[in-house]
This record gives C-alpha cells, structure tokens and sequence, in this order.
C-alpha cells in the first residue's frame, strides 16, 4: 500500500521559514518522480514543486521559485521542501504527491497523495 506521511507545519510569521518533510513507502520511492502540491481554504489544489527520481532535476510554480527547494533522499524515501521568505498567500495545506507515471520524470501532475500539514502564514 502506497503511504506518504508530511510532518513539520505549523504556524510562522511572514518572513520566516519551516521545512517539510514525507515518508513514503509502499513502492520503490526512487523510481519515481514527486512533488509537493498545497490546497488554501476554499481554493483548488494547486502544484508547488517537483523533483526528478534522481539526477535533481527541479520546477517549480512561479510563485514559490527562489523561496522554495524541494530535495529528496532516495536512501531514506524521503521528500523534503525547504520553505523561506513565507507569505500569507502561501497558507495551506501542503501534501506529498507522486507523480502519475513511472518514469521519473518532474511532472506537474500527480496521482496519489498524503494526508497533508497544515502551514498557517501569519503575524
């Protein structure tokens, strides 16, 4: 069973930083592609961020791009998003996501996803 766990949200202050973090497991993390995707209230969920299998290759959403670095650790089956220069817009809820296809390569689309962490944006 695929299974992709996101920790370290939490409240900040406009300016500030925080990192997230996904376990996954359940299928061989290092074929795939991942992304990190974020649903404000009210709002569609919207892609974030997006990591090749290996070689690190990146996107990233406009908005976020100089703020925010997604890494991983394929040893670990982990994905992480370095998060910094926080905005109140970038309030949401952040999931782990795969990537639809097993190819490894960074797509803006994804299949199967975490149950989220809550980052709050706010003074």
């Amino acid at each position: 069973e695929v299974q992709l766990v996101e920790s370290g949200g939490g409240l900040v202050q406009p300016g500030g930083s925080l990192r997230l973090s996904c376990a996954a497991s359940g299928f061989t993390f290092s074929d795939w592609a991942m992304s990190w995707v974020r649903q404000a209230p009210g709002k569609e969920p919207e892609w974030v961020a997006g990591i090749a299998r290996v070689g690190g290759r990146t996107d990233y959403l406009d908005s976020v791009a100089g703020r925010f670095t997604i890494t991983r650790n394929n040893a670990r089956g982990q994905v992480y998003l370095e998060m910094k220069s926080l905005k109140p817009e970038d309030t949401a809820v952040y999931f782990c996501a795969r990537a639809p296809l097993r190819n490894g390569l960074v797509s803006r689309r994804w299949d199967r996803t975490g149950q989220g962490t809550q980052v709050i944006v706010s003074s």
